[in-house]
């Protein structure tokens, strides 16, 4: 399992808290049809992005990006503590996340600031931790980049009703003053750059990461299976607006399409990473 990778002078490290089986394909992806299942069922199960049941597999991950001059945690995952609808991810106590950034030679005190794609259960898990009955920032050196769009629309939804994730990782940081609003133009220093992806969520964005290039680029739930990548068309029932996430979705695909530009999947299977290259009326992944 490849959980490190080079490009220009970057370093990014895969923090995985969970790679498992989530939900049948035919559920998650109603656009999916049992016949367009059944063509593509056999290298969705080598690349080991469909089990012998036809759920989906998916990796729940953070990435860790050096820059010369930063280190930036991408999406910060499930969390422990929690309480949670999904029962894997509910008050889960276990030690992998953190196993997993001690391997990449990583302390919480090393990162300095926190990006999150959007602001979904299992990409602001970690955002915080529970000392003493309290929710308190898990990275006390990093300040965290919310997009000023996706923070609005979470921040309607919560005053409706309370929204876990969002009063248990997103406001104690808000509250801590450790966050900036950014809108879609934010960038830092001459490396990183925001790239609007609406779809999945109103205010959804990707990173492009490089010095003054993207030589990655990470997606977060701009699609969650290697199958959306070849039919880009095809939108999750969790998209808010899934018309627009397919629109968004091909447009990004084509964009980085045939360049050198590393693809960080969120939730695509080991190794989660490749350069797009065209398939068809499609695209593909193609592990690096």
């Amino acid at each position: 399992m490849i959980l490190k990778f080079a490009v220009g002078d970057l370093t990014i490290h895969r923090i995985i808290e969970q790679e498992t089986a989530f939900l049948p394909a035919l559920e998650m992806l109603p656009g999916l049809t049992a016949d367009v299942l059944a063509e593509n069922r056999a290298w969705m199960r080598q690349a080991k992005a469909l089990d012998e049941k036809d759920i989906l597999l998916l990796a729940f991950q953070s990435y860790v990006v050096k820059t010369p001059h930063h280190t930036i945690l991408i999406d910060s995952c499930i969390g422990n503590d929690k309480p949670r609808a999904r029962p894997m991810w509910h008050m889960k106590t276990d030690d992998t996340y953190m196993r997993a950034l001690a391997i990449a030679g990583l302390s919480v005190d090393d990162i300095d600031f926190v990006m999150c794609t959007h602001l979904h259960t299992d990409h602001v898990g970690w955002n915080t931790r529970l000392v003493n009955g309290r929710w308190v920032p898990t990275f006390p050196n990093a300040r965290y980049v919310f997009a000023q769009q996706e923070l609005d629309y979470w921040s309607e939804q919560n005053a409706k009703a309370p929204v876990p994730p969002f009063v248990d990782s997103v406001l104690p940081i808000v509250e801590a003053q450790r966050h900036e609003v950014v809108g879609n133009d934010h960038q830092i220093g001459d490396h990183v750059r925001i790239v609007p992806t609406p779809g999945h969520t109103p205010g959804h964005v990707a990173f492009g990461i490089g010095r003054g290039k993207d030589d990655a680029v990470f997606s977060g739930d701009l699609m969650h299976s290697p199958i959306q990548a070849l039919y880009p068309e095809m939108s999750v029932k969790f998209d808010v607006d899934p018309a627009r996430a397919a629109t968004t979705r091909r447009g990004f695909l084509e964009r980085y399409c045939d360049t050198d530009t590393l693809c960080c999947t969120a939730h695509f299977p080991s190794p989660s990473v490749g350069k797009i290259r065209r398939q068809g009326n499609g695209f593909a992944c193609a592990a690096a």
